[in-house]
């Protein structure tokens, strides 16, 4: 069994690790352990490369306080060119996975807030009533009426971003 470290405590991006990772190595193939650590980057990360970065620090940090595992996972969301997205960073002892995810577009209103300085997940969560929405649908869920979830983008990102382990092409 993977021992599987995520670098949040968020139930959407847990649940994204652990269905990426039953659909590549199996069912039951894993346990998620996961742990709060600090991406370094602000609250609301801004572009590509600090978004990325946030992820990055958080697997450094993430394989400082859990050493023994076989897999540490970050998934750090950001906002670029008026839309949402997010870095997956997926380590073992010898490799490293990355992947950025579907982007979102963001309505002119919720972006006026964020460049502000609020983050994007208490906006969303003013705008819709729906309290910690970052940990749940996510402003994705609310934008395409439940067709897709923060969790189901951060799903195929993973997905992806685990491509480099089980796959003999890139060893």
């Amino acid at each position: 069994m993977h021992q599987v470290v995520s670098a949040t405590t968020n139930p959407a991006k847990i649940q994204a690790i652990l269905r990426a990772f039953e659909q590549i190595f199996g069912e039951g193939s894993c346990h998620i352990d996961a742990v709060s650590v600090e991406s370094g980057v602000p609250e609301q990360p801004w572009g590509s490369e600090e978004t990325r970065s946030g992820a990055r620090n958080r697997v450094v940090n993430a394989r400082q306080a859990r050493p023994q595992a076989d897999y540490w996972v970050a998934i750090e969301a950001g906002i670029d060119n008026d839309s949402t997205f997010s870095w997956v960073v997926i380590e073992s002892a010898t490799q490293r996975g990355e992947a950025r995810s579907a982007t979102l577009p963001l309505p002119a209103i919720i972006l006026e807030k964020v460049r502000a300085g609020e983050a994007l997940g208490p906006v969303m969560s003013q705008y819709t009533g729906i309290n910690e929405i970052g940990r749940k649908e996510g402003a994705i869920g609310v934008f395409t009426a439940g067709a897709l979830t923060r969790s189901s983008v951060y799903h195929q990102a993973v997905i992806l971003a685990l491509s480099p382990f089980h796959n003999t092409v890139y060893r």
